[in-house]
C-alpha cells in the first residue's frame, strides 16, 4: 500500500513539472545555427600576367606571404574552400553554411588569421590559415607495428582553414600583392606590417626598390630587411684586405643553385652588393646609388644621461663638471679634497667624552699598586717535600669532606 502511494506521488510531481521541462528544451538546427552567416560574394578583377611562374617567383611568394596576417571578411570553415582567380567561390552559399555547421568555424568575420603554410603545385596556390584544417600525421597515426604506433597521436583538434586559389591556365608570374588582391573577398590584408609602414616613409625610388626586392648601395640595415627580409647566414665583423681598413659585416641570401646575393655593410651602410646567378658572371655594385636627399639623416633623441651640447662661449672639448648637490653659484669649502664632511655637534661631543670612563686595572697587576710601593714577592714552598702543604691557607680535608659551613675553594689564595 505504501509503495502504491509512493508511485502516485512521483507521477503527480512529474505531471506538475512536465510543462516547465518542455518550456526549457529547444533544438538548434542547421538553419538556426547558420542564419547569421553572410555568404555574399563579389568576384575580383585583377590583371594577371601571362608568363609562367618561375622558381624565383615561387620563392618570393613563400617569403612574402608566409606569416602574413590579415582579417577574415567572412566566416571560414574548418575545411577546404576553393577560390577561382577573378572567379567564384565554391562551395556555394547553401553548402558553405552546411560545411560550417558540420566541420565547425575556424574564424568569424573580423578575426585575425595568419598564413602558416603556402605551397604551389600545378595550377593551384594552397594557403593554410591558422594551421590548416588537418592535424599532422593523420595517416601515420592509424598504422601500428607490433601494437606500437608509428607516430605520436596529436590530441589537439585542428582549428584552421585552407584556401585553394585556382588559375585556369596555370600559375602565372604573380607577386604577393596580387595574390592578396585576389584573396580580398575572403581576407583583408590592408593592415600594414612594420616594414611596409617604414617603406611608405621613404622616397619613391627607395620605395620602388624595396617593393621589387632590390638592394641599392647606400641603404641601411632596416631598408635591406624591408626589401629582402632576414638573411640565411651572416659573416660578422670581418677584417678587409687592407690591414688599416674598416671592419665589415656581410649578409648572404640564397644558396646554390639559386641566385646568391652578398650584401656587405660598413657601419650601417651597404657598400658592396654581389649577385651570383647560375651560368652568369658575378655582378658587383660598389658605388653609391643613392643621392644625398634620399639618404636618411642620422637623427636620434637625447636620452637621460647624454651630455648636453656646449653653450655659446664654452669649450665643447672641455670635460663636464661632476655632479654636485650644491646650489648654483655656491662655493665649495676650502681643503675639502673631494671628501664628504659631516657636521659636528660640540655639545654631543662633550657629553660623549664626559661619559667615557677609564677601564680599571686588574687586581694585583702592576698598574693596580701605587707608584711608591715595591712589588711584593712571596716564596713558593717546594712541593716535593712530603707531608707539607704548599699552600698554607688551604686545608686538606680527609675523605673529600669539607668542614661544615665551608665550600670548596674557600680560603684559597692565589700564589
Amino acid at each position: 500500500m505504501a509503495r502504491t502511494h509512493r508511485w502516485v506521488f512521483v507521477a503527480g510531481c512529474l505531471a506538475i513539472l512536465s510543462p516547465m521541462l518542455q518550456s526549457q528544451v529547444f533544438v538548434v538546427g542547421e538553419k538556426t545555427a547558420t542564419a547569421d552567416i553572410s555568404t555574399a560574394f563579389k568576384p575580383t578583377n585583377v590583371p594577371l600576367p601571362t608568363e609562367k611562374l618561375t622558381e624565383r617567383g615561387r620563392r618570393d611568394l613563400v617569403r612574402n606571404l608566409e606569416a602574413e596576417q590579415g582579417f577574415a571578411h567572412r566566416a571560414l570553415p574548418v575545411a577546404i574552400i576553393t577560390l577561382k582567380a577573378n572567379g567564384d567561390l565554391s562551395p556555394g552559399p547553401d553548402k558553405y553554411r552546411q560545411l560550417i555547421f558540420e566541420k565547425g568555424q575556424a574564424a568569424a568575420p573580423g578575426d585575425r588569421v595568419v598564413i602558416t603554410a603556402l605551397t604551389v603545385k600545378g595550377n593551384e596556390i594552397t594557403l593554410d590559415l591558422n594551421g590548416g584544417p588537418y592535424a599532422k600525421h593523420r595517416f601515420l597515426s592509424h598504422i601500428q607495428l607490433n601494437d606500437n604506433p608509428t607516430a605520436i597521436a596529436n590530441p589537439e583538434r585542428p582549428i584552421g582553414s585552407r584556401i585553394t586559389l585556382v588559375f585556369p591556365n596555370g600559375v602565372p608570374e604573380i607577386s604577393a600583392p596580387e595574390v592578396k588582391s585576389l584573396l580580398e573577398p575572403i581576407i583583408d590584408f590592408g593592415v600594414k606590417t612594420g616594414d611596409q609602414a617604414y617603406a611608405d616613409t621613404l622616397p619613391p625610388r627607395l620605395k620602388d626598390a624595396i617593393a621589387a626586392h632590390e638592394v641599392l648601395v647606400g641603404m641601411n640595415h632596416r631598408m635591406v630587411l624591408a626589401s629582402l627580409g632576414s638573411p640565411e647566414s651572416k659573416i660578422r665583423e670581418q677584417q678587409s684586405g687592407d690591414p688599416n681598413g674598416p671592419r665589415y659585416e656581410e649578409w648572404i641570401y640564397g644558396h646554390v643553385p639559386q641566385t646568391v646575393k652578398f650584401v656587405r655593410f660598413v657601419g650601417d651602410r651597404v657598400t658592396v652588393v654581389e649577385i651570383a646567378a647560375l651560368g652568369k658572371p658575378v655582378e658587383i655594385h660598389d658605388k653609391n646609388e643613392l643621392d644625398g636627399s634620399e639618404l636618411p639623416t642620422n637623427t636620434r633623441e637625447v636620452a637621460m644621461g647624454d651630455r648636453a651640447p656646449a653653450k655659446e662661449g664654452e669649450d665643447p672639448s672641455a670635460a663636464p663638471k661632476p655632479p654636485s648637490l650644491r646650489l648654483p653659484g655656491e662655493a665649495a669649502p676650502a681643503n675639502t679634497q673631494g671628501k664628504v664632511q659631516y657636521p659636528v655637534d660640540k655639545d654631543k661631543s662633550a657629553s660623549r667624552s664626559a661619559d667615557r670612563q677609564p677601564i680599571p686595572a686588574a687586581p694585583g697587576s702592576a698598574a693596580d699598586r701605587p707608584d711608591d710601593q715595591p712589588p711584593q714577592t712571596s716564596p713558593i714552598p717546594d712541593a716535593s717535600q712530603s707531608g707539607s702543604n704548599p699552600y698554607p691557607q688551604q686545608q686538606t680535608v680527609p675523605g673529600g669532606q669539607y668542614p661544615q659551613g665551608t665550600t670548596p675553594g674557600q680560603g684559597r689564595r692565589t700564589p
